[in-house]
């Protein structure tokens, strides 16, 4: 997730992406760090059959350098649009 300016870059992990994300744009819990920085676009995300392995994924994604991440971002979603519209409609 990012904020309008792209600036901010948060990693996380959900077993309920669509409600996890929803509550990021609506702010739910307000003290959080989506909410202190206005990360409320999803500009990626990706999908694990197990629970064990997303954590993993999260872990090394949080461990990456800013220029990975970016790099994910770009290699699925280059406009840096706003993913989750497409999603309610999957």
């Amino acid at each position: 997730m990012t904020n309008k300016y792209n600036s901010v870059l948060y990693t996380g992990v959900s077993s309920e992406l669509i409600s996890r994300v929803w509550d990021h744009k609506n702010k739910t819990h307000p003290e959080s760090f989506t909410a202190k920085y206005n990360c409320n676009k999803l500009v990626y995300y990706c999908f694990y059959s197990r629970i064990e392995e997303a954590i993993a994924a999260e872990k090394a994604i949080k461990g990456s350098s800013r220029d990975y991440k970016k790099q994910l971002v770009n290699s699925i979603n280059p406009e840096w649009k706003d993913l989750y519209e497409g999603l309610l409609t999957q």
